[in-house]
């Protein structure tokens, strides 16, 4: 590491204008305060600041090659008061072509850190704005804030995230770092600030929706920006979905979408699975293969989001008396799941834009209110679900998908046009366990009675108005369970294990590990020489906290005293359901538990008591997301539950999990990941998540805005990603097709 520290008078020419309330800690082109500049693997090559094709004039800043070259800031003596300042500003610009990562530190004399990271886009120099508190979208009630930079009072703008906290009071030093650069990279700065007012903050999420819930911050090809584009929209859909469909009833399929012409398999009148010549097929109940293409959440409710408590966020809601109000309504998520912490605005009023737009295109046009109230000819509005629902089907059977995915309007399953599947919400007053990770709740205890009870329950629930109906492929026991922690490190890894031995023996799953460990060792003697560990009484293993130790090579049998448990828990979780399926619904498939964190011990569980192995997958490809070499051993059915490709031009602020440059780019990727899913044999469906757009002011479940539908909030298909989709699935039938006609070796 080089570490130079530098001087700290600068020549200068001219700088760029304060914000209000901007208070300068620092100028590197004209300094009025000294400070120490220090750098750590970096440089300032010109003694002189330099001039940029904007006009600016600013220091550049040389972070070399190492894994974190720094330049830091800090008091010539003593530290700073920053009390009364609400963010950190940075005048910066790339000096590189192409955009920069930039770290900011900012560290107490306590050593507490506040951290934010800064995606610095190319071009002209712009006002960082680091809030000097955690904060980040969710404290405006969304997963991702509205697209940086941005113009305010005359300066383009990049709000960021921070996280930690320092006392500000007692502030050290600030620091800029480049993460692990491969080459030199030129950063270009001005100067450094204070910002004592959140009016520049404030104004970044005000008016950010429009009437029908698009961003007011961009434009795109599909936005809509009156009712008549609306009905002319759906205009043009019905004349191309009418063509699409007369293509689709020319298709050999059966009833149920299977493949006509092809190998005969047995017809047992339900949905079932079967493996042959090598590969796994889910087989209709008229008996043929069919491969599962399926859309997530097809329903009408998912335009929802609060506006109680910031109403100003909002350009254009409805008043009272207004038609539209009708799709106001109350909800409460605030439910001390991660998903839900740290997130403002998660309870109250909401606005259901998207069935708003619904009625705005269908519904019968209104003549204005007078003094509130609607006029004579005009009540309240409600949703005709009926030709929603018609709509919908039509559209996922014209662009070649014939699955209703987990969270689907139950009325699109009873129209008997489309296989279904349903999810098992099992609830109840059983115990739980913490694995570190808890986003959408804690692992519930099958060794709890209550458990087994709340699954009996469950269960019965969801079979009896579906036990005989064969257009019901199957359930899916629950969505994302926590069976680990996030990462690699052990205790990630056997967070079951940990979070278990950490709670008391009120905890049943508690008592079965330790009749385990008693039952292995016999007392605690042998236990302490199995783990290395000085156990000087076994009660002290009953105790809350304990901190069981970390797998080690000297001593193998931690470890697999932790997979023996992780797997007996796993194995208890899916036997419960799988025993209360088959006594109510043993017609139909149990379609595993929708994996995205897990572990080997439970998908291996999962595939000795479930009907299919189901995976969420966020990866480019299948096999991106788990080995599929270990699956083949289990032998098991596989079915891609979710997956999902979105970008960031399209209004709402996210792209989801796996981002893509643009939206032209979704439909390839889209194609891709199908072709990599049917070369895989146990791969016997994918799904895509979802069926419609999140809110762009976030979802009323957990804030999340993303890019993910294959329509618009608008309920306006877009139009290049669907005909890209339509023709992938097509060509996935005709490769499943292929793959019949010649059976693998």
């Amino acid at each position: 590491m080089v570490r130079r520290t530098l001087p700290v008078v600068f020549a200068l020419l001219f700088s760029s204008p304060l914000l209000a309330g901007q208070q300068t800690l620092f100028s590197f082109v004209r300094p009025a305060s000294v400070v120490n500049v220090v750098t750590e693997d970096a440089g300032m090559p010109q003694y002189n600041a330099e001039q940029t094709a904007g006009g600016e004039v600013l220091r550049r800043v040389v972070f070399n090659p190492a894994e974190r070259p720094t330049l830091r800031l800090s008091p010539q003596s003593g530290v700073w008061d920053w009390s009364a300042g609400q963010f950190l500003t940075l005048r910066l610009q790339s000096a590189m072509d192409w955009a920069l990562t930039v770290d900011v530190t900012v560290l107490g004399s306590d050593g507490r850190t506040l951290t934010s990271r800064i995606d610095l886009p190319a071009g002209p120099a712009q006002t960082v704005m680091v809030p000097l508190k955690a904060s980040s979208p969710l404290s405006q009630g969304m997963r991702a804030g509205p697209p940086m930079p941005w113009a305010y009072a005359g300066q383009r703008l990049l709000l960021t995230s921070s996280a930690g906290a320092v006392d500000l009071k007692q502030v050290a030093s600030v620091s800029l770092t480049i993460p692990n650069p491969k080459v030199a990279q030129n950063l270009l700065i001005e100067k450094v600030g204070i910002q004592d007012d959140d009016q520049a903050y404030q104004a970044a999420y005000h008016e950010l929706i429009d009437a029908y819930g698009q961003s007011t911050r961009g434009q795109w090809p599909e936005k809509i920006a009156s009712d008549e584009q609306l009905r002319a929209a759906e205009g043009r859909e019905q004349q191309q979905l009418k063509g699409w469909l007369a293509e689709h009833g020319k298709q050999q399929l059966d009833s149920y979408g299977g493949l006509l012409g092809g190998p005969a398999f047995e017809a047992k009148g339900f949905f079932r699975t079967e493996k042959r010549d090598g590969r796994w097929y889910l087989v209709t109940p008229e008996g043929n293969p069919f491969y599962s293409l399926g859309v997530n959440a097809v329903a009408a409710d998912g335009g929802r989001t609060y506006v109680e408590g910031r109403d100003g966020m909002f350009k254009a809601l409805p008043a009272e008396g207004d038609p539209l109000a009708a799709f106001y309504g109350k909800g409460n998520n605030d439910d001390g799941n991660a998903s839900s912490q740290g997130r403002n605005f998660k309870q109250g009023r909401w606005f259901d834009f998207y069935a708003a737009n619904i009625q705005r295109t269908y519904g019968k046009p209104c003549l204005p209110s007078v003094e509130g109230q609607p006029a004579a000819d005009c009540p309240p509005q409600v949703l005709d679900a009926t030709r929603w629902q018609a709509h919908a089907l039509d559209r996922l059977q014209a662009w070649g998908f014939n699955t209703l995915g987990n969270w689907s309007d139950p009325g699109l399953g009873q129209a008997k046009r489309m296989p279904y599947t349903l999810p098992l919400s099992i609830v109840g007053d059983y115990a739980s366990i913490s694995t570190g990770m808890d986003w959408w709740g804690s692992m519930p205890d099958p060794f709890d009675p209550r458990f087994a009870m709340a699954t009996e329950r469950a269960v019965a629930i969801a079979a009896r108005d579906h036990r005989d109906d064969p257009w019901l492929i199957g359930y899916f026991a629950d969505n994302e369970l926590a069976w680990a922690a996030p990462g690699n490190d052990p205790k990630a890894r056997y967070g079951l294990a940990y979070g278990t031995l950490r709670l008391t023996t009120d905890v049943p799953a508690k008592r079965a590990f330790l009749k385990q460990l008693r039952d292995k060792y016999r007392n605690q003697e042998g236990l302490s020489k199995a783990w290395g560990i000085e156990l000087s009484a076994w009660e002290l293993m009953e105790d809350p906290g304990f901190e069981a130790p970390l797998p080690n090579p000297e001593h193998p049998e931690i470890e697999r005293d932790y997979q023996h448990f992780q797997q007996v828990f796993a194995e208890t979780y899916f036997k419960t359901i799988a025993d209360s399926l088959k006594w109510h619904a043993p017609n139909h498939l149990l379609l595993g538990g929708r994996f995205a964190l897990s572990t080997p011990e439970a998908v291996k569980a999962c595939a000795e008591f479930c009907d299919v192995l189901s995976f969420n997958f966020y990866t480019l490809k299948p096999e991106d997301g788990y080995d599929f070499a270990r699956l083949a051993e289990l032998d098991k059915p596989v079915l891609v539950s979710e997956f999902q490709f979105g970008s960031r031009d399209r209004g709402p602020f996210w792209p989801g999990p796996l981002e893509v440059a643009r939206e032209e780019d979704r439909g390839p990727a889209y194609g891709n990941f199908l072709k990599a899913a049917l070369a895989q044999p146990m791969i016997v469906g994918a799904h895509w998540f979802q069926y419609l757009d999140q809110p762009a002011s976030g979802r009323l479940l957990d804030g999340e805005n993303g890019h993910l539908g294959l329509v618009a909030i608008t309920d306006v298909p877009y139009p290049g990603f669907v005909e890209a989709v339509r023709k992938s699935n097509q060509q996935a039938i005709g490769q499943l097709r292929t793959q019949l006609a010649k059976p693998l070796p």
